[in-house]
């Protein structure tokens, strides 16, 4: 079993206020091995926490029998995105930005934007959408016009479940069942629950949604490890998402 979205970091990153302080120290695959052992994980997908080419150098360092592969990061709005690409070198699956931290929700229909997507599906790569439910109408736009790329939507677009009222997160979700290149991971749901108090239950809709819509074979499991100890231990976050049977990584991801 692949665990499909995890982060390994050395100390504080940008993002880490707001009661996530407690994510600043070192984080590394010794840490997380033995825990994802005890859960039946063989290996895992180390997936960039900050708009950094160093952090992305570091991640591929890492990559072996448990480190399986890298989602990094490059400026895609570079005009030598495709040389950047090529020089990262093997064991890069992946490119990911933080799409919901621009203050522009339409950010992902540029056009600079869009030719680098271009050159990241011209390296063979997939790109994982990190989009909240504000994102959503570009990003479907996106996935309907630009076909050549293999699209991962991270955490489900982050539904809105502590607060309540998922409608608008399904209603812009729903669109994407027709796209046979994007797929989705099951990840990052404990920590839009209420961190003390959720139980599986509250994350049981939101998950029946996307088996509805995507189907097993374009579901992959993704702990969010170590952000989900804000919420939860790794064994509750396996457990909860019933994460054996979402299996479409390594086909996803081309590993």
């Amino acid at each position: 079993m692949i665990d499909a979205h995890v982060h390994f970091w050395d100390g504080p990153l940008e993002w880490m206020s707001g009661g996530f302080e407690t994510l600043g120290r070192r984080f590394g695959p010794d840490d997380l091995r033995p825990l994802a052992s005890a859960c039946g994980v063989d290996r895992v997908i180390a997936v960039q926490a900050s708009s950094s080419l160093d952090e992305t150098r570091r991640l591929l360092t890492l990559v072996g029998d448990f480190v399986a592969a890298v989602v990094g990061w490059v400026d895609l709005t570079a005009p030598d995105v495709a040389d950047t690409i090529a020089a990262l070198g093997p064991g890069l699956v992946g490119i990911r930005h933080q799409v919901h931290d621009e203050p522009d929700p339409l950010w992902l229909l540029r056009d600079d934007v869009r030719r680098g997507l271009h050159a990241v599906a011209d390296a063979g790569l997939a790109f994982d959408l990190l989009v909240r439910p504000r994102e959503l109408r570009a990003a479907l736009a996106l996935a309907r016009d630009v076909t050549d790329v293999r699209f991962v939507i991270d955490h489900l677009a982050k539904p809105p479940i502590a607060a309540g009222g998922l409608e608008a997160w399904a209603e812009r979700m729903a669109p994407f069942a027709e796209l046979d290149h994007v797929a989705c991971k099951v990840s990052g749901l404990v920590t839009e629950a209420e961190w003390q108090r959720w139980t599986p239950t509250d994350l049981a809709p939101c998950i029946d949604r996307a088996v509805q819509w995507f189907g097993e074979e374009r579901l992959l499991f993704g702990s969010d490890w170590p952000v989900c100890t804000l919420a939860a231990s790794y064994e509750d976050v396996v457990r909860a998402y019933d994460a054996p049977r979402f299996a479409a990584a390594e086909r996803v991801y081309a590993l």
